[in-house]
């Protein structure tokens, strides 16, 4: 729901799961090959191409050859990527902070509270993934 809200107010078509987990992981190893992204991500290779190439299209990745092994591809964010995942946070951040303006003293003091095991169990999920 948030994702979506964030896409919204940035005025734009949130984009499929799929290719925001492509993006993410490509965001945290730039450089990565197809390969290894469909590893990480737990899909077949043809799947992760067929996102690669939708991306691509979109303008929201770069794909170039590496030249130590001409058959392995690999993937680059791009300026509009970066730009977009930005504003994405930007949008994400503000409507989060206006949720939490909302709520009452205790629940936000609670909430606040969690955030470092919050993080903590987030850093651990990312490490696992």
């Amino acid at each position: 729901m948030l994702r979506r809200a964030a896409s919204q107010r940035a005025g734009r078509v949130a984009l499929p799961d799929a290719q925001v987990e492509v993006l993410r992981l490509v965001q945290r190893r730039p450089g990565i090959g197809v390969r290894e992204a469909a590893e990480r991500l737990g899909t077949a290779p043809n799947t992760i191409s067929t996102l690669v190439g939708e991306l691509t299209t979109a303008g929201l990745l770069h794909r170039h050859r590496d030249p130590a092994d001409r058959r392995t591809v690999r993937l680059e964010l791009t300026d509009a990527a970066r730009e977009r995942i930005a504003a994405y946070g930007r949008h994400r951040r503000d409507l989060l902070g206006a949720a939490l303006a909302e709520l009452d003293t205790p629940d936000r003091e609670t909430l606040l509270a969690a955030a470092p095991a919050l993080r903590h169990l987030a850093d651990r999920m990312a490490g696992q993934g």
